[in-house]
C-alpha cells in the first residue's frame, strides 16, 4: 500500500489486538466539524481501547481516483484482470478491503454535501463493496461478509435534517447505514452536527452537544 495515503498511529502494545479505522472526507480538513469531533471519538475510544492501532485515512487529502471501466472489468468479469492498469486497482481495492477487514471499529466522519456524503468518500465505498470479498451472492439475494464490526458515522451538516421540512432531503446517513448493513456492518452509532449554518451560538452549541455524545458512544463500544 502507499504509504503516502495512510497514517497508523500505534500507541502501547496492541495487547487487546482492537484496530480502529478512521475515515475522513470533509474538504474543509483542519476546520471541519466533523473531524474535530470525529479526533474526539479516537481519543475516547483509546480510553476504552488504551492497546488500539488506529488507522487514519485522510480521503480529503488523498482521494481515491473514481471507478472506470478498467475497473469493473478487473472485478466483475470472469476473467479478471488483464492489463497492468487492471491489476494495479484490484490490488488497491484489495489493500483498502484488507485494512477495513483488519479493524473492528470503523469511524466515518463527513460533512454533507448537497445532501449526500462527499464524493471522496463514495469512491471509497466504490472501492470496498466487492462481491467475494465484502459481500456474497446467494439464492436469495446478498449477505454481507463483515459481520461482527462496529462503525460510529460523525456527519456535520449546515441545516437541521434529521427532523422537519428538509428531513426528506437527509441524503448522508441513509445512504452509509444502508451500505454499511449491505457489507454486514450493522451494529451502527451516529453523532450529527446539525445546524452549523444557522449562526455561531446555534454552531457551538451542536459541537458541545456532538462531543459529549462522543463520550457516551465510545462507552458503548467499551468491551465487556
Amino acid at each position: 500500500m502507499d504509504a503516502g495515503h495512510i497514517v497508523e498511529d500505534r500507541s502501547a502494545a496492541n495487547s487487546n489486538g482492537t484496530n480502529i479505522l478512521f475515515l475522513t472526507s470533509s474538504p474543509r480538513r483542519d476546520t471541519s466539524y466533523s473531524n474535530l469531533v470525529g479526533m474526539r471519538v479516537l481519543r475516547e475510544l483509546r480510553q476504552v481501547y488504551p492497546g488500539a492501532t488506529v488507522t487514519i485515512r485522510d480521503l480529503a487529502r488523498n482521494p481515491l481516483p473514481h471507478i472506470d471501466d478498467d475497473f469493473v472489468t478487473a472485478t466483475r468479469s470472469i476473467a479478471g484482470p488483464r492489463s497492468e492498469r487492471q491489476r494495479a486497482q484490484v490490488e488497491r481495492s484489495d489493500d483498502l478491503i484488507d485494512e477495513l477487514v483488519g479493524s473492528e471499529v470503523v469511524v466515518i466522519a463527513a460533512s454533507m454535501i448537497n445532501f449526500g456524503i462527499p464524493s471522496t468518500l463514495k469512491a471509497w465505498f466504490d472501492h470496498i463493496v466487492r462481491p467475494g470479498r465484502t459481500f456474497d451472492y446467494s439464492g436469495g439475494g446478498s449477505q454481507g461478509l463483515l459481520r461482527g464490526r462496529r462503525a460510529i458515522l460523525v456527519l456535520a451538516r449546515g441545516g437541521i435534517y434529521s427532523a422537519g421540512p428538509l428531513r426528506s432531503f437527509e441524503h448522508d446517513e441513509s445512504y452509509l447505514r444502508s451500505v454499511l448493513e449491505f457489507i454486514g456492518i450493522t451494529d451502527v452509532q451516529t453523532i450529527l452536527i446539525e445546524g452549523m449554518g444557522l449562526g455561531p451560538d446555534f454552531a457551538e452549541r451542536a459541537v458541545d452537544a456532538a462531543m459529549r455524545r462522543a463520550g457516551a458512544v465510545a462507552g458503548v463500544l467499551a468491551p465487556a
